[in-house]
């Protein structure tokens, strides 16, 4: 049996007590003893732990393990002893001497904390952050709209270009007169949010655009595939729909996460990486399925007061369900949209209900439009 001398700290005062160490390590106990003890003491060899903060000059300071409430989960009693072979022997001797000690449960807490902070981060992704996006779209200062609209505009130019040289805004005079007519005639007699600002860029993807603050992008590829100009006037009406529905907003806000919710509301768009991220969002025009909806209805009910038939808009979708239906493959951008069949059907049933209707644009006007990139 190895003995030593070392000093006993009761743990409810700031006294320390000489006592006799010795250990046995065939029982498995470290027993001490000494004047301040009305009886000696036996620590068993397994609950012997390492104290955080150890002592210097060679000491070895050490408590005995117990389970509680205490944070440390070991008793405020504690040894420290300094003698080399003492320490050594005890080393090897107590199996868990250095272990770092866990309250039982501690792993099912953890687990359950974490799931608490998984839910908390799923609600404010789905939740909160939307209805903070809806929210924050229809008190957002109109000028910072305008701002990061033109700023999303820009970055998408560059996304369809591939590069930030290339301007790609269509600007032919004749076209461009088509363009403001179709606009007049969709909007006449309507009281508007937003003034609007629609541009043509000279791209072949079959696509328009809303983005925030009253801008409108249409590109090429629509006017070349669109059968009429009272097609291409359905899908106009359609994105100034979600113009005044502020769709464009709320989806901007929505994608640009909390971050992005700060930003935009104070006007930082500073770097164009908050732009980029939200002119990914637009291309894809993954809006929800109520918000094309309520763009439909909105199309609708513009062609019905400007007196153009819906059908041009039926036969967009028509085109679209050629493209899912075995035609030629569909766009990535276009994936994201709901059913077109049921849209065609709509738009083709509010067309029989239109009793007076005329072409939105002369054949002439037509023509300068579809040229108007040239």
């Amino acid at each position: 049996m190895l003995e030593a001398e070392g000093s006993f700290f009761d743990g409810s005062s700031a006294a320390k007590h000489k006592v006799i160490l010795r250990l046995d390590e065939v029982r498995g106990l470290l027993s001490f003893d000494g004047e301040a003890l009305e009886q000696p003491e036996e620590w068993p060899l397994a609950e012997l732990r390492l104290l955080r903060d150890q002592p210097q000059g060679g000491w070895l300071s050490f408590a005995l393990h117990i389970e509680g409430e205490d944070e440390t989960l070991h008793h405020e009693a504690r040894l420290s002893c300094r003698d080399g072979a003492m320490n050594a022997a005890l080393r090897r001797a107590a199996p868990y001497l250095t272990r770092r000690d866990i309250h039982k449960g501690t792993g099912a807490r953890v687990v359950a904390k974490l799931t608490v902070a998984v839910v908390a981060v799923l609600a404010m992704i789905f939740v909160i952050l939307p209805a903070m996006a809806t929210s924050l779209a229809h008190i957002m200062p109109r000028e910072r709209e305008v701002q990061f609209g033109r700023a999303v505009v820009n970055q998408m130019e560059w996304f369809l270009a591939g590069s930030a040289e290339t301007d790609l805004t269509c600007n032919n005079e004749a076209g461009l007169a088509a363009l403001h007519k179709m606009e007049a005639r969709l909007i006449e007699g309507r009281e508007m949010e937003y003034d609007l600002d629609i541009k043509v860029f000279d791209n072949e993807m079959v696509n328009a655009f809303a983005a925030p603050g009253g801008q409108i992008v249409i590109v090429r590829g629509l006017l070349d595939k669109a059968t009429s100009a009272d097609a291409v006037a359905g899908v106009l009406a359609h994105e100034i729909g979600h113009v005044e529905n502020r769709d464009a907003t709320i989806g901007a806000l929505r994608a640009a996460g909390s971050a992005g919710l700060l930003s935009m509301v104070l006007g930082d768009f500073s770097g164009g990486t908050l732009a980029v991220l939200v002119t990914e969002h637009l291309i894809s025009t993954s809006y929800t399925r109520e918000a094309e909806i309520l763009a439909d209805d909105f199309a609708l009910e513009a062609l019905h007061e400007a007196e153009v038939s819906s059908e041009g808009l039926a036969s967009f979708f028509d085109y679209i369900l050629g493209l899912e239906g075995g035609g030629p493959a569909l766009p990535a951008y276009l994936n994201t949209h709901p059913p077109s069949q049921a849209r065609a059907d709509k738009s083709r049933a509010h067309a029989e209900t239109q009793s007076k209707t005329s072409s939105v644009l002369t054949d002439v006007e037509w023509t300068a439009l579809k040229a108007i990139c040239d």
